[in-house]
């Protein structure tokens, strides 16, 4: 029979295997193998050398012109961009909106704007006639943003605009009518950053009267569904899981504010260390955008290749850095002085400097020039026959010269009475 005494060693180790298994997801324990993720051989390979060896196609240097749509469920609030992202932080002109306006999002999230988006006034035949008529080349659809969220009928990730909102295949048809009017078709993607962009959905308000109530993609899974709007949708996969969770204690929006700013915020192309997951669905979701639409062109918001790891500049488009000025270093240009202008004009050497007249000589002259004028004009307009012997200035005929001005007039001297 088998000892039953618990040791200090056991109990380390029974507590080590417990609190590793209970840290795992369920999702990600009932989850069947991934697909594994692979690439038809093609003219390029994995390396920057082979990459460079790339043309920009006749058709795009020739497009001097495209529209880009970037339109999401984040039109809905009509708050502006990163909606999915400040809603949750308090403070936030964002926040402050989506608390009057939808609930606190704690129990009123993003996932909610989503299933509010139902594009039901969409007219992408007319737009697109309005984009021809001003002269595009090519058309920008949005594949999907930071809120994770798909707008094509994507087979790898649930939330996408068929399932919910919309009910339609937004790239889908934006492709086929972009074509039809003979525009070349692209597509942009953001998805890559959701990992840690999106942490914010997990947070909490640190001050207020719900402070330290966790937001709703704390909470949230799959089962809490069954019999709403989301029944069978695991919202984890929207919010893509506990990557970067704020710890809980603090207790000032600036606290906070300082939190994401040096986590959460950092635009880093470095996959999520803990989340293998996000990573192989996302590589399956864009191989799938790729092969089901063909886009001409593609977008990604990225500062190198995504998730390729590593921020190096050398290989940053200029696209990144127009979209972005507020994450770099400021561009230090030497102040150039300002070149005093000649006052002569300058001649090549191989030219001879003209003469220069003295100043009463060319007056003179221009006077001469004036006279003779007048002299051949009279012979065609009798009434100005006495014309050449008028005064030059007749205004100023016996006026004494004016003596210029001098640039500090002497003082008036005071005139003192004598009593």
């Amino acid at each position: 029979m088998k000892s039953t005494h618990l040791t200090r060693r056991r109990l380390l180790r029974n507590t080590l295997a417990t609190s590793a298994a209970a840290s795992l997801s369920p999702r990600l324990l009932a989850q069947a193998p991934a697909p594994p993720r692979s690439i038809a051989p093609g003219p390029f390979e994995p390396t920057w050398p082979s990459l460079r060896a790339y043309k920009t196609p006749d058709w795009f240097r020739d497009a001097k012109f495209g529209i880009w749509a970037h339109w999401s469920a984040q039109c809905v609030p009509e708050q502006g961009d990163w909606y999915a992202r400040q809603m949750y932080l308090q403070g936030h002109p964002q926040y402050e909106h989506h608390r009057k306006t939808y609930g606190h999002p704690s129990t009123s999230g993003f996932m909610e704007i989503d299933n509010l988006w139902k594009a039901d006034q969409w007219q992408p035949e007319e737009l697109m006639g309005l984009y021809q008529a001003a002269g595009a080349k090519y058309f920008v659809s949005l594949a999907n943003h930071h809120d994770n969220f798909d707008n094509f009928a994507s087979t790898h990730h649930a939330w996408n605009s068929t399932r919910i909102g919309p009910k339609k295949d937004i790239v889908g048809a934006w492709a086929a009518i972009a074509r039809a009017h003979g525009l070349r078709f692209g597509v942009s993607n953001h998805s890559a950053h959701a990992w840690h962009w999106l942490q914010t959905a997990y947070d909490y308000d640190p001050t207020g009267p719900q402070e330290g109530v966790r937001y709703d993609a704390f909470n949230l899974t799959k089962a809490d569904g069954k019999g709403k709007w989301w029944d069978g949708l695991d919202p984890q996969e929207l919010y893509t899981g506990r990557n970067l969770v704020m710890p809980s204690g603090l207790t000032t929006v600036a606290a906070a504010n300082d939190w994401h700013e040096h986590h959460d915020r950092v635009w880093t192309e470095e996959p999520p260390p803990n989340n293998p997951e996000f990573v192989n669905t996302w590589f399956l979701r864009c191989q799938e955008l790729m092969d089901k639409y063909q886009p001409d062109l593609i977008y990604f918001d990225n500062d190198d290749l995504p998730p390729r790891g590593g921020r190096s500049r050398r290989h940053r488009p200029l696209l990144q850095r127009l979209h972005r000025p507020q994450r770099l270093a400021p561009v230090r240009r030497q102040r150039q002085e300002p070149q005093a202008r000649p006052h002569r004009r300058h001649y090549p050497r191989h030219r001879t400097r003209p003469r220069q007249r003295h100043p009463r000589r060319a007056l003179a002259d221009r006077h001469l020039h004036r006279r003779l004028a007048l002299q051949t004009l009279h012979l065609r307009q009798p009434h100005l026959q006495d014309a050449a012997h008028r005064h030059p200035h007749p205004h100023r005929r016996g006026q004494q010269k004016r003596q210029p001005t001098p640039l500090h007039p002497r003082p008036r001297q005071r005139r003192h009475r004598r009593g």
